[in-house]
């Protein structure tokens, strides 16, 4: 491991003057991810700043119906907290998909928003990683690449999004609020996380020393009528082969709105508008659960060892469906 400066912030201002005065600064939560990449000698940050003290630690109904989410709000707190389980099932069950017991009394909100791919290739050194060295190449593409993405995929990478939480914060339309240097600004959840492209080592459209703050979930009545379906090699302690998020806003049998989020298949977390148009006004029914299926994943590259996935994501959405729709 590479030396470094660390320092402990007292506030958010402090936070965000400290990492000004260093290049190449990180913010360290929980640090269920960054250190193991430290170790790894893929991040070499220049100075950790803790921001452990922050008051961040909150989970708050704001006046409009909004639920606002601490930057610091550990996973498992989160997945715990009365108003998330009966207002947003849906992130409940991701939160408690993800890890094991003891990382999610350690990972916070934030750190799972900003943590990084799991791809093999990455976390080794000795192989070519345009996400870890950018121009030189990418190792998954000719490589064993079962776990890869297949959908948003490019020529420089296929590195699947690890996060189980946020592929059920992207279903919901979760905003992010971040403070920085030159003020505060709120990001939608879609435009968080970067599609890889030419420039896969960008994943996140945060700005040099900007911190995240907060989540704020919309009012979703219909949220409490959800559910998070995740397909992996083991029960327990394992990232998704697939994996689905669904709202469903129903009426009688019809659909009113749906949500509809995938895991495991994308480079990023990956809402599927188009199939949620697809399920709108429509009667909840298997067929139009395997039609919306279909167009969720028209657009997948399948790679040598992935191909199972599309048709495999496509099972997971109709089941995810079903089980919210009520159906037998």
């Amino acid at each position: 491991m590479e030396t470094f400066k660390f320092t402990r912030a007292q506030n958010s201002r402090g936070a965000i003057a400290e990492a000004a005065t260093v290049s190449g600064s990180k913010f360290l939560a929980g640090g269920t991810n960054l250190i193991d990449l430290m170790k790894l000698d893929i991040e070499l940050p220049r100075q950790l700043i803790d921001i452990n003290k922050l008051a961040l630690k909150q989970v708050e109904n704001a006046p409009n119906g909004n639920v606002k989410i601490g930057a610091l709000v550990t996973n498992a707190d989160l997945a715990y907290h009365p108003q998330i389980k009966e207002r947003y099932t849906v992130l409940s069950e991701a939160l408690l998909s993800g890890a094991s017991a003891q990382l999610r009394n350690a990972a916070t909100t934030s750190g799972n928003l900003m943590q990084r791919t799991r791809c093999p290739y990455f976390y080794d050194t000795a192989f070519a990683c345009n996400k870890r060295v950018p121009g030189s190449g990418c190792s998954a593409i000719q490589g064993y690449n079962r776990m890869n993405a297949v959908l948003g995929t490019s020529d420089y990478c296929i590195a699947t999004h690890p996060s189980d939480m946020c592929v059920a914060m992207a279903a919901l339309g979760a905003t992010i609020q971040v403070q920085g240097p030159k003020g505060e600004r709120s990001i939608p959840f879609a435009d968080f996380h970067l599609l890889p492209g030419k420039t896969p080592q960008l994943e996140h459209n945060l700005k040099p020393g900007e911190l995240i703050t907060s989540v704020t979930l919309p009012p979703l009545p219909a949220a409490a009528k959800s559910h998070y379906l995740k397909v992996r090699d083991r029960a327990s302690y394992e990232f998704a082969l697939t994996s689905a998020a669904v709202v469903l806003d129903m009426q009688g049998n019809t659909i009113r709105t749906a949500r509809i989020a995938l895991g495991g298949v994308g480079t990023k977390p990956w809402r599927s508008l188009a199939a949620e148009q697809a399920l709108a006004g429509k009667i909840a029914s298997e067929q139009n659960f395997r039609n919306a299926a279909e167009i969720a994943m028209a657009g997948a590259k399948p790679y040598k060892d992935n191909a199972f996935k599309i048709e495999l994501a496509k099972r997971t959405l109709v089941r995810a469906l079903i089980t919210t729709g009520g159906i037998a």
